[in-house]
């Protein structure tokens, strides 16, 4: 019998974790045939996007190479981008990193390449976390206006060169904001600035923050917030940054240093070469067992997918508590349709959760189960948000 291909498309926390369940779930076999699994992605390695902000306020590096990971036996890594998806002659064209051609057959396909970071207009002006690119651009940015400042005899302009602003305070806002307000107040004193001078904003356009949770969850972390040293200004919006003046929705102007973008994500837009079956937004269309509507042996999870709850029609939020129950259950439903059985169905997670970092020994954790909120907040919270992080990039824990 021949063996089985699986490619996986994505090699982002879903991506992942499709290709670990499905490995452990088959154990590399299905009916006696070997399955070989092809893991695509146009990265050289895992990167840690959920830590976007991290070489954006330091040189931490988030990218792992692929040979970080024990999945070598019979996996193969491939770097490239998918051009497009034939389900008819199960095929996938993709062009590989030195800009060639290429095509691979598949007898099982797993699309999860994401989300990626929705950007202002270009007239908008500052600068949006996307990528590792510009979150290098981010940190030079930030250090050379300090440096400027501890030259600077203009009160005003030293001021401005101070001032960051954030505009969108959703976790990644919230989570840009409390560690670049701690590591600019490190930079400043090693220059001889007083720490106490650098202002951080958080401009959100809702009237509290957190509004997934309830109220005093918004609170806590304001005042979480407000001991790193940001300011969050509620109720307005950011319409543009030029020339160093930033314009808010309310008519005020705030000139800032450096203006960053953390407006919320989209589905990829690579999908929409690919050939599948999408929705207006641009996720991939699945059933309740997330197989890709009108294409056979085709799977797709993540953010990149609309995937709802069949019993409650709930539609699955683009977060890691999610694709961490989705990977594993993708698993099971692979292995079911290869023996011709009935396969799981989609579920809603049965715990709301949400981990926030706020800076080193800072954090807080939200959770929500039978009506019931627990909260937990400082060290512990921080400690658990970091498992949370190696969790979702399949990292052994630290000891």
């Amino acid at each position: 019998m021949n063996d089985l291909t699986c490619i996986i498309i994505g090699g982002g926390h879903a991506g992942l974790g499709a290709l670990k369940a499905i490995k452990e779930e088959t154990w590399g076999m299905a009916n006696g045939r070997r399955i070989r699994f092809v893991l695509l992605d146009k990265q050289p390695g895992h990167v840690r996007k959920i830590l976007l902000f991290r070489p954006a306020v330091g040189e931490e590096e988030i990218m792992i190479p692929w040979t970080h990971y024990g999945f070598s036996e019979g996996v193969e890594f491939v770097q490239g981008t998918v051009t497009s998806v034939d389900s008819r002659e199960k095929q996938i064209r993709y062009e590989d990193a030195q800009g060639n051609n290429a095509r691979i057959r598949y007898d099982l396909l797993v699309v999860a390449v994401g989300s990626v970071v929705r950007q202002p207009d270009l007239d908008q002006g500052g600068i949006s976390l996307t990528d590792l690119q510009t979150a290098a651009v981010i940190r030079e940015r930030w250090r050379a206006n300090l440096r400027k400042a501890a030259g600077e005899t203009n009160s005003k302009e030293r001021k401005r060169l101070l001032t960051v602003a954030v505009a969108g305070a959703g976790i990644s806002g919230i989570e840009t904001s409390s560690e670049l307000a701690l590591e600019m107040q490190k930079e400043a004193s090693s220059l001889g600035l007083n720490p106490s001078d650098i202002s951080v904003y958080l401009v959100s356009g809702q009237e509290r923050l957190f509004m997934e949770g309830p109220e005093k969850v918004g609170r806590k972390l304001d005042q979480i917030l407000s001991e790193c040293g940001v300011t969050v200004l509620y109720n307005r919006k950011v319409m543009r940054e030029e020339a160093g003046v930033m314009t808010l929705s309310n008519g005020d102007r705030l000139p800032v240093g450096l203006c960053i973008w953390t407006i919320g994500l989209i589905s990829n837009p690579t999908l929409r070469t690919m050939g599948l079956p999408l929705t207006p937004d641009g996720q991939v269309l699945v059933d309740e067992c997330y197989r890709v509507q009108g294409a056979p042996c085709i799977y797709s999870i993540g953010d990149c997918a609309r995937i709802v709850d069949p019993k409650t029609g709930k539609v699955a939020a683009m977060r890691c508590a999610e694709v961490a129950i989705q990977e594993d259950r993708l698993g099971k439903i692979v292995m079911a349709d290869l023996e011709g059985r009935p396969a799981p169905i989609h579920k809603s997670a049965p715990l709301d959760l949400f981990c926030i970092g706020l800076g080193e020994n800072r954090g807080l954790v939200w959770g929500r189960k039978w009506g019931l909120n627990i909260i937990v907040t400082g060290k512990p919270a921080w400690k658990f948000r970091n498992a949370a992080w190696d969790a979702g990039s399949k990292l052994r824990q630290k000891t």
